[in-house]
């Protein structure tokens, strides 16, 4: 099966699909891995879940867990004002980015509009020099108030259009890299496990509502009951303005969480398999909350040992999200040599020793 990781980015990072309307996302997802798990789930709250049975399965069977969540931030319809729209964000998006974004509203039809302001020329002596809050901001949609109105209710969802756009040195930018960059590492980890066996049933999972509070891996979890979970997100890469000791290089190959989130013994598999496969990790320090999909795994049910593996990514939360290629293809590769190296003694091998005080 031909597969190219470009095309299926673009198609991921171009829908549209912010967090509790993530339909669009989900029919792309489900698309891209039919044939390439044995069977589809979906929780109550929408995160779509594919699974690929071991081919050399043990006894009792073992469940790893993917986490790449499908959601992006948006913004919602809060009212009018003749004829233009009032809005507010729903998850994370930055007021001093939108102004003159085109964006879709998502009412009757989807409807385009463009982000405005007051000219410059207009703006009080004492507001300027700051950007607009989003009380200052406005879509126009090009239509008449009725008309508007007709079309579009309060409540609606907008996102931002963004079309991906081919940088120089394997590098791409759009919106939504954060997260479908790793769903899409998700899919390259499941085309590279086509022609491996494994031991473990693997549940690729594309979660829902990460951004407005990691509600998508808590319930995927609890239908789950993985034994181990290693989600996926994005981490901060180098640019100026970003401290140094808080990211890691694009092209640089994935980042590693580490912390108080992440099991040690599973991190350590993972070093062993990356070095075994000459792919470069980076140490990412998270000595606190990591605000992904693991954060929300790690103490679903009785516990779970997870880990974070990441794409490096600039502009992270703006319409020109940058990623490199380079490092989704190897972080799928990884995750697929990692699986198809787990054995029926790996969750012994990694067990909390017990302690006995004397």
């Amino acid at each position: 099966m031909s597969f190219s990781l470009k095309a299926h980015l673009r198609a991921l990072s171009e829908c549209h699909a912010p967090s509790g309307h993530e339909a669009e996302a989900r029919a792309i997802v489900r698309d891209a891995w039919t044939g390439l798990v044995d069977e589809f789930q979906q929780d109550g709250l929408g995160s779509l879940i594919g699974i690929r049975r071991a081919t050399r399965p043990v006894d009792p069977p073992r469940r790893i867990m993917l986490a790449a969540h499908m959601d992006e931030i948006g913004m919602i319809v809060t009212g009018f004002v003749d004829g233009f729209i009032r809005f507010r964000s729903i998850a994370g998006v930055d007021a001093r980015l939108m102004t003159a974004q085109p964006v879709l509203v998502h009412g009757r039809e989807r409807v385009r509009g463009l982000v405005s302001s007051r000219p410059p020329h207009l703006v009080p002596q004492d507001a300027r020099g700051r950007y607009p809050t989003f009380d200052e901001l406005l879509i126009d949609v090009g239509l008449p108030a009725n008309r508007v109105t007709e079309l579009i209710r309060t409540g609606d969802v907008i996102t931002v259009e963004a079309p991906m756009i081919e940088l120089l040195n394997s590098r791409v930018a759009g919106k939504a890299m954060d997260d479908r960059a790793c769903v899409a590492a998700v899919t390259m980890c499941l085309h590279e496990l086509a022609s491996m066996h494994h031991s473990w049933d693997v549940y690729a999972t594309a979660t829902v509502q990460e951004e407005s509070g990691l509600h998508g891996a808590a319930t995927a979890a609890n239908l789950i009951a993985p034994d181990i979970a290693i989600a996926l997100d994005v981490t901060f890469a180098p640019q100026p303005g970003v401290e140094a000791d808080v990211t890691c290089e694009l092209g640089g190959g994935p980042g590693i969480g580490i912390g108080p989130n992440f099991h040690p013994r599973l991190l350590e598999k993972l070093r062993e398999t990356a070095k075994d496969h000459e792919i470069k990790l980076q140490d990412d320090i998270l000595p606190g909350a990591s605000g992904t999909d693991a954060w929300a795994i790690q103490i679903s049910r009785q516990g779970v040992p997870s880990a974070l593996l990441e794409v490096p990514l600039r502009s992270m939360h703006s319409p020109g999200e940058t990623v490199d290629l380079r490092d989704i293809e190897r972080l799928g590769r990884l995750l697929a040599h990692f699986i198809a190296d787990l054995d029926a003694d790996f969750l012994q091998a990694i067990a909390w020793e017990t302690a006995t005080v004397s």
